[in-house]
């Protein structure tokens, strides 16, 4: 998920390599659970979002896992990370935000543009058995479709340009896309269920772009201002 809003530094995480490994090992997720905590209460819950699932679904995702080893002791501050080739892992902040403005309930079907390292997915994962997720980078798609099956996620992953959404497994209750378009893009807004939701970031490359929820009734699209926000252009050859 590829977003920012607000950067807040909190102090690296830190373990001596002079401890045993075992010990290392368990001060380490230790470590990482207290940060994961801390991140909820004073990121996600201390800026409003009170849904219970959301929350927990943060609280068990080990974020750690999906960035790279050179960010670890960034894993769970409040700005986003590369991944590499251009992409980045949302702030913690905007994956929660955009993951309540879904309403995503158990058993819903859900697709998502732009897998990155897989976190978005995973956090999705916690609250639907039905995860389908779209990404054009090959390197990335495999990285995360290895991360999410060593961790147990069951999601459908594949390699593609999301701008056309997954056509084959449409319609879908829920579409969250995790780059942006400089416009709304028809066949995900055709592929939304009646009564679907879709949150996009829209707007021009490298410049604030809005935030929006567009829920589908019939044929009619109802849209929703939720702020601006900075995302990577979403890539493909429709750009």
């Amino acid at each position: 998920m590829r977003g920012l809003l607000v950067i807040v530094a909190l102090l690296p995480l830190t373990l001596s390599s002079c401890v045993p490994p075992n010990v290392e090992e368990t001060s380490a997720a230790e470590a990482f659970a207290e940060a994961r905590q801390k991140m909820v209460e004073e990121q996600i819950e201390g800026r409003g979002i009170s849904d219970l699932e959301v929350l927990s679904a943060l609280a068990r995702v080990p974020r750690h896992r999906f960035v790279p080893q050179e960010y670890l002791s960034q894993a769970y501050e409040d700005h986003p990370l590369s991944i590499g080739y251009g992409q980045t892992i949302s702030q913690p902040y905007i994956v929660a935000m955009m993951t309540r403005s879904l309403e995503l309930e158990a058993g819903e079907k859900v697709l998502e543009v732009g897998t990155g390292s897989g976190y978005q997915a995973a956090i999705l994962a916690e609250m639907t058995d039905q995860v389908y997720t779209v990404e054009i980078v090959e390197p990335l798609q495999k990285q995360a479709a290895s991360t999410l099956e060593e961790l147990g996620y069951r999601v459908h992953i594949r390699l593609g340009d999301g701008y056309y959404g997954w056509p084959e497994q449409a319609p879908f209750d829920a579409i969250i896309v995790t780059c942006a378009p400089d416009h709304v893009p028809q066949p995900l807004t055709q592929q939304l269920k009646d009564g679907g939701r879709l949150v996009i970031p829209v707007g021009p490359p490298g410049c604030y772009q809005t935030l929006w929820l567009i829920e589908r009734s019939g044929e009619q699209f109802r849209s929703t201002n939720l702020g601006g926000v900075i995302f990577v252009p979403m890539l493909g050859e429709h750009q």
